[in-house]
């Protein structure tokens, strides 16, 4: 027990610094790490001060819990679509990310993005190789859609690297008001190699939180806010569907 408290401390000082402490009257982390999760959607965090809700629950067939994500942020979908097609920038607000970059662009809303994640102290950085599909809004359809899948095989592995084998995730972005978006996402990843299991549920539990912060903090920046710089895709303004 003393180990794993300890390697606890260790994730959370190298792995999670961005992302906050629970305040006082949340549910414990330990606790949580201890629950038995089935099937069903189990709330994990309701911060109702962010607007941010975020679900696990551990599906049939799967080594690590599935994660579920609810978010309204303040911000236009315009500036967010620049902020996640910025793909060199995501070391300065996806989790734990310590490069990235763009591999190739398949068309105008499909791309493949290699990225590397800090791991913990003894353990071998991890690396992801993505592709990503976005569907853009339309009159009947007034709502951005983005489904990511990992593509292991890609890339030649390096050695100092652990390839993330399995990743899929789809996200939806509604604008909801003027300069409101609501962000709902779900999916799952498995880090690969030796980690324990319980280091990556938590990990997979807090994440998702960490980079709707990130999200949130980049897409008020002016660079995204003030650009005049096209994107591949159209975007329609909310008052449109009203």
């Amino acid at each position: 027990m003393l180990l794993r408290l300890l390697g606890l401390c260790l994730l959370l000082t190298v792995w999670l610094p961005l992302t906050p402490l629970h305040a006082a009257g949340e549910e414990d982390d330990l606790d949580e790490l201890r629950t038995t999760l089935g099937n069903e959607w189990q709330l994990t965090r309701n911060d109702k001060r962010r607007n941010i809700k975020t679900w696990a629950r551990l599906e049939d067939g799967k080594r690590y819990r599935s994660f579920k994500v609810e978010a309204e942020l303040d911000g236009k979908v315009d500036a967010l679509a620049h902020v996640l097609l910025d793909f060199g920038n995501y070391t300065k607000w996806f989790w734990q990310t310590r490069e990235s970059r763009l591999l190739k662009q398949v068309s105008t809303t499909e791309f493949v993005v290699y990225m590397v994640h800090n791991a913990p102290a003894g353990l071998p950085d991890r690396d992801t190789v993505l592709r990503g599909v976005l569907e853009p809004q339309t009159r009947n359809k007034p709502y951005v859609v983005l489904k990511v899948t990992a593509v292991p095989d890609y890339l030649p592995k390096q050695r100092s690297l652990v390839r993330m084998p399995a990743e899929e995730i789809t996200v939806k972005f509604s604008p909801v008001g003027p300069n409101k978006v609501l962000v709902e996402a779900e999916g799952f990843f498995d880090a690969g190699g030796t980690v324990p299991a319980w280091a990556a549920n938590f990990v997979q539990r807090s994440a998702p939180y960490s980079v709707i912060l990130g999200m949130q903090r980049m897409m008020v920046q002016d660079r995204y806010t003030l650009t005049k710089a096209p994107l591949p895709f159209a975007v329609y303004d909310w008052s449109n569907y009203n």
